[in-house]
């Protein structure tokens, strides 16, 4: 999926059809340059386009799934933590058979937090670059909750 410039509409096309304007947004900058920024920071940034452009449809869309992506990956790392520290609480403090589960279902966490943290490093360096060249990327949740923000 590539991106077009159309010289006389002074715009930016996706491949599936979707139109970002290159005008100046209320920020003063382009809109694939803001809505990408709403990227950066996750939540914050997010928040802060969201509030601070109230007519882009592109910048706030992905504002607003900046918001809903990264709250729902930030509510799942503090699910982690309490489970990790669950299972320290209550299997590393033993000896024995509950040292080695415990030890065990850390090591299980610990992957599935490395695997997580990978992908949500992948999926913001990806929305982040699509938002830049004017494409509207959907994750899968995010974008249904963004619907209904915007």
């Amino acid at each position: 999926m590539g991106t077009r410039t159309t010289e006389s509409e002074g715009s930016l096309a996706a491949d599936d059809g979707t139109t970002v304007a290159s005008g100046s947004t209320g920020t003063g900058l382009d809109s694939n340059v803001a809505g990408a920024l709403s990227y950066l920071l996750g939540i914050v940034t997010g928040v802060v386009f969201f509030v601070v452009e109230p007519d882009d449809e592109f910048v706030r869309f992905h504002a607003a799934q900046s918001i809903a992506t990264f709250g729902v990956l930030f509510a799942v790392y503090v699910v982690l933590s309490v489970i990790g520290t669950m299972v320290s609480v209550a299997f590393l403090t033993g000896g024995g058979a509950g040292f080695f589960v415990g030890s065990m279902l850390s090591l299980l966490l610990g992957l599935v937090w490395l695997v997580l943290g990978l992908a949500s490093l992948g999926l913001w360096l990806y929305l982040l670059f699509s938002a830049y060249q004017g494409r509207t990327v959907r994750v899968p949740v995010a974008a249904g909750i963004a619907d209904r923000l915007v």
